[in-house]
């Protein structure tokens, strides 16, 4: 039985590698990493600064706490990336009336152009990466993914 060889591999056989998906997703996952700085870095974009905002946008007036479990960041994360985005002046941040204790964020007008910017960027970077892909594979791959991502994540390996 032959065995794949990945390119980056040093050409060299992977072994039982190459039958784990876990393996293939990190590797995807990276390249996709390189890609998104290559797409936005002019910007002065981030992965997770664009995430936060993206998940705002959707949900007007979000507690930044929502915001961190909703992404998987940890609360005090949460408040020096947030405070950054605030600098930058791409988010506000206000005290919610609900529950002093908690704040509520939403995109200022400079927030909303980044993030179109940028998502208009990563959209037609994203075409030329799946233009091999038909619009059902495409469909099937992001179901796939989703799958995967939905499950729980295990506390004790």
């Amino acid at each position: 039985m032959s065995e794949a060889v990945l390119e980056g591999s040093g050409d060299r056989p992977l072994g039982v590698l190459d039958t784990l998906v876990g393996y293939h997703l990190r590797r995807a996952s990276a390249v996709l990493g390189n890609d998104f700085t290559d797409a936005v870095g002019n910007e002065g974009m981030r992965q997770v600064p664009f995430a936060i905002l993206s998940v705002i946008a959707a949900n007007p007036g979000i507690r930044q706490g929502e915001v961190g479990i909703t992404l998987g960041i940890q609360s005090a994360n949460m408040v020096a990336l947030v405070t950054d985005l605030i600098n930058a002046g791409y988010v506000d941040r206000r005290q919610s009336f609900e529950d002093r204790r908690a704040f509520e964020l939403e995109l200022t007008a400079a927030g909303k152009k980044m993030l179109e910017r940028c998502t208009k960027l990563l959209q037609e970077y994203q075409e030329r990466l799946l233009a091999d892909f038909s619009n059902e594979e495409r469909s099937v791959l992001l179901s796939l993914v989703r799958r995967i991502e939905a499950r729980e994540i295990p506390t004790n390996y």
